[in-house]
């Protein structure tokens, strides 16, 4: 397993990307959001929420949020999925291949309960436990059988029993009612958690014999899980440190992260952060923008991330994250390119910054190099790259602090 050559593949990637989204500002592309006929706006805000316009819109309320690299899904309250940004790869699920700038409607199904988003793909469960993913699937990472990308929801075999899954660059993971969980895609760093052998897995194969997995996060090449007595697992490349096992090389199954216990985990690209259960916050691996929280350089064990006992929840993507406290605020610190941390700048930050003033951020948020975010009122706002639409407010315009998206009807 040659450590150095992923690190090589994972910066040709990022900067492919980071190309990719700097050629769409450059140009100005703007895309028509068919069938998003309401009409992206930006609501009313208060001074916690500067940078938003003062054009008044009552959107419908969202009960989960996910972004990918370039696009964004939300799932509403009333059980609708709806998909914006960039869909080269099919990954708005909207049937075509077309640009958005404004949430479109995936199918006429009533019944999304968990979504997550990939670098360019998407998967979500149903409340009859059904998977159904698509979008980009060079690597069998939609885990139908095949390595064709699909640009509207396929199911994942015939199981009824998904409670909810994790979508990385590459690979899937996804947990059963049962406990048990499952993963497919690219394991050239072992991040099924199955050892070395597949290489590649189109469809679902299941991580040992345990039975009592709650929760499961995927990263570039890691992935790392939570069980029911709430210890913490890691497997796959440690390049950076990013298992937070004290080593820079992989594991081809599960690992146990020290003896804490922990409310939940989230895997960026090559970092990961976490809840303690005495709401401290940890964080480990990659360290280049700060997005661990803390220290100079990478991390390979868990580092405390300042002394708060009361955060609640973290997500990390790319090479950000973001964390929300008892209290309601939202705080995040890594890179800053294009204003992801929603402080009004493009400065990157190594400590945790709050995002505005407010105390209503709910426990529905993503980040990427955009980032989106629910309020306890169920409106939504994202703010950061938004050169593919990804902000959902109908231009192409980046935004470093917190735009509200109104989805139709």
């Amino acid at each position: 397993m040659n450590e150095h050559r992923e690190r090589r593949l994972r910066t040709r990637w990022r900067q492919a990307a980071r190309t990719a989204v700097a050629a769409a500002a450059s140009v100005g592309i703007a895309v028509l959001a068919i069938g998003f006929t309401a009409g992206a706006a930006q609501a009313t805000a208060s001074p916690a929420d500067r940078g938003t316009s003062n054009v008044s819109l009552a959107a419908a309320p969202v009960s989960r949020v996910a972004a990918g690299d370039l696009h964004t899904c939300a799932i509403r309250t009333d059980g609708t999925l709806w998909c914006w940004g960039n869909n080269f790869y099919g990954q708005l699920g909207d049937g075509t291949n077309t640009n958005r700038t404004g949430p479109v409607r995936i199918g006429d199904a009533t019944t999304w309960a968990r979504i997550d988003a990939g670098s360019s793909n998407t998967c979500a469960v149903r409340t009859d436990g059904t998977l159904w993913c698509w979008g980009g699937n060079s690597n069998g990472q939609l885990g139908d059988g095949t390595t064709t990308r699909r640009n509207s929801p396929v199911r994942v075999g015939d199981a009824t029993t998904w409670a909810s899954v994790s979508t990385g660059a590459n690979h899937t993971c996804a947990i059963r009612t049962n406990g048990t969980l499952w993963c497919w895609g690219l394991n050239r760093h072992a991040q099924l958690g199955v050892g070395t052998s597949p290489y590649v897995s189109t469809t679902p194969v299941q991580v040992g014999t345990a039975t009592t997995w709650a929760s499961v996060t995927t990263g570039y090449a890691h992935t790392c899980a939570t069980r029911t007595d709430r210890t913490l697992w890691c497997w796959g490349s440690s390049s950076d440190g990013q298992l937070g096992l004290g080593i820079r090389e992989y594991r081809g199954t599960p690992t146990q992260v020290g003896t804490a216990t922990w409310n939940g985990v989230t895997a960026g690209y090559v970092h990961t952060c976490a809840v303690r259960t005495d709401g401290t916050l940890w964080c480990w691996g990659e360290n280049g923008y700060g997005q661990v929280g803390g220290g100079t350089g990478f991390q390979t064990t868990p580092l405390q991330v300042g002394t708060a006992t009361s955060w609640a929840r973290v997500e990390a993507s790319i090479d950000s994250s973001c964390a929300t406290r008892t209290d309601g605020s939202l705080w995040c610190w890594g890179n800053n390119g294009s204003g992801q941390l929603g402080d009004g700048t493009t400065t990157h930050r190594s400590t945790p910054t709050r995002v505005g003033t407010g105390t209503t951020w709910a426990d529905s948020f993503a980040v990427s190099y955009h980032a989106c975010a629910a309020r306890t009122d169920g409106s939504l706002w994202c703010w950061g790259d938004n050169s593919f639409g990804q902000l959902g407010d109908g231009t192409t315009t980046n935004r470093p602090t917190p735009t509200q998206v109104a989805l139709p009807g």
